[in-house]
């Protein structure tokens, strides 16, 4: 996520503590994502596609961190 960008995005986990939250969100939700997707640990279609839009989610408000911060 955001390779290009990977030096702001350290900057950003380290020094702002709301980027930081919803980055170890997105984090947390990325792992859950996958483990249902594999079958690691089943859940329903609706409870997962919850999971996804929240992830989606977090990840437009880093990816609106990031922009401020270049602008």
């Amino acid at each position: 996520m955001f390779e290009h960008r990977q030096n702001k995005m350290d900057e950003l986990i380290k020094e702002n503590e709301d980027f930081r939250r919803i980055y170890d969100r997105h984090q947390e939700l990325d792992k859950r994502v996958t483990a249902a997707e594999l079958g690691t640990a089943p859940m329903e279609d609706l409870a997962l596609n919850q999971l996804k839009k929240e992830k989606l989610w977090a990840k437009d408000r880093l990816a609106m961190f990031m922009d401020a911060v270049q602008a």
